[in-house]
């Protein structure tokens, strides 16, 4: 991880003079890499920072309070950027994901977690520039494949939408965990996981555990 030091201002109330100042959060050196030299071609954006891990993200977020954390989604071992992004927001820091994951499960939880904009990595460096730029202000900026997804859940293309837990559990669901494993890795009671799978089988117009495996899978609702 890489620090450059912090400034005493807070998060928010920059001076539209000053560089948007962000922290990068990816898990590969060589990507870090990549942005850093991409990003240091606009003299109106500055990397303040580098993390590997959610857990040094959210550290770094506090010690230099950038405008803008640039978030992935999958970290390794440890907290995932969905919850990386959920502490750093809950600090007042604005997060951008930046991931090449687009399905309604990860969409769904980074948005839950506060994420100010959801960019694909297939995206051009422009969009990036102005997603950065934007998420700065406390503007949203959705890729349009995100945005479209976001959109059809709204409009209930896919049935009642579930909600992040309910999500959570589908997906310790599909890796063949029992209730009382998944109450365990969850951290809650096993009635809660049978609560929860009703209601998951009911939006999914399924009745068995495997029924709604595959439905998820064909709704891409699993990352």
């Amino acid at each position: 991880m890489t620090d450059r030091p912090a400034t005493d201002r807070p998060a928010t109330g920059r001076a539209p003079a000053e560089p948007v100042r962000i922290l990068l959060c990816d898990d590969h050196a060589v990507v870090r890499a990549g942005l850093l030299a991409l990003i240091g071609s606009e003299p109106d954006i500055e990397v303040v920072g580098e993390a590997g891990s959610g857990e040094e993200a959210v550290a770094s977020a506090a010690k230099l309070r950038p405008d803008v954390v640039l978030m992935d989604l999958q970290l390794g071992p440890g907290i995932d950027g969905v919850e990386a992004t959920r502490r750093i927001s809950a600090s007042g820091v604005r997060v951008l994901v930046l991931t090449t994951y687009d399905t309604d499960a990860d969409i769904t939880r980074a948005i839950a977690a506060g994420a100010t904009g959801y960019l694909l990595k297939a995206e051009r460096p422009e969009e990036l520039f102005a997603a950065i730029r934007a998420a700065a202000l406390g503007r949203t900026t959705l890729s349009p494949p995100v945005a479209s997804r976001v959109m059809n859940q709204l409009r209930g293309a896919s049935g009642p939408a579930l909600t992040p837990r309910e999500l959570d559990i589908l997906a310790q669901l599909a890796n063949g965990l029992g209730n009382r494993e998944i109450a365990r890795a969850l951290f809650i009671s096993e009635a809660t996981v049978k609560t929860h799978l009703g209601r998951v089988y009911g939006k999914l117009g399924v009745d068995t555990r495997a029924g709604a495996v595959a439905v998820a899978k064909e709704r891409r609702l699993l990352p």
